[in-house]
């Protein structure tokens, strides 16, 4: 089902929501923008590749075209491009029990589709924090530092070439039920 209004998605009290990923950028996404600012704080978010941007972007930061990085100031040609289908060994530092990559190997193999990343340059630090990264240093998760269960991740772990994808998603619905348990105390 597709929902394209804000009230619908709160009028239908989900206990979890899935920003997924979808062509565009974040001003192409939707209400997914709006949902991140809106309900993030109460219900807990998972966004999966432009999920991920669109949080990134509801909290300043900026996306660029992953073929063309900002270094030091510099805009550089990446050498890793746009990747569609590709693999990637992902690296990740995340503390407590609510965080998407717990149980995992260090690093992991994911299936990465985008062309856009959130820039490290522009990166809202002071509202989010880096969770997971590549070996150049994409950005490939982040979470909210006040509100915790606002994650996202770049990569699909739906993909079969993301090696962890289903326990990916299952601590997100271990996430979404610890959420719910706390919220009933």
């Amino acid at each position: 089902m597709i929902v394209t209004f804000l009230v619908d998605v709160a009028w239908r009290n989900p206990r979890g929501i899935l920003i997924s990923p979808g062509p565009g950028s974040p001003q192409d996404s939707g209400i997914s923008l709006e949902t991140v600012l809106k309900l993030g704080p109460t219900i807990p978010v998972f966004g999966v590749c432009m999920g991920l941007q669109c949080i990134g972007e509801a909290f300043g930061g900026e996306f660029c075209l992953q073929v063309y990085l900002k270094a030091e100031g510099k805009v550089v040609r990446s050498p890793f491009g746009v990747v569609h289908g590709k693999s990637s060994l992902v690296y990740y530092d995340e503390h407590g029990e609510d965080g998407l990559f717990s149980g995992l190997p260090n690093p992991f193999t994911a299936g990465r589709y985008h062309s856009l990343v959130i820039e490290k340059e522009s990166f809202p630090g002071d509202e989010l924090e880096i969770t997971a990264w590549t070996d150049d240093g994409l950005i490939m998760a982040a979470r909210h530092k006040k509100y915790r269960h606002l994650q996202g991740v770049q990569f699909h772990p739906e993909s079969i070439i993301t090696s962890e994808g289903r326990t990916i998603v299952g601590n997100f619905v271990k996430l979404v039920e610890r959420f719910d348990a706390e919220s009933m105390k």
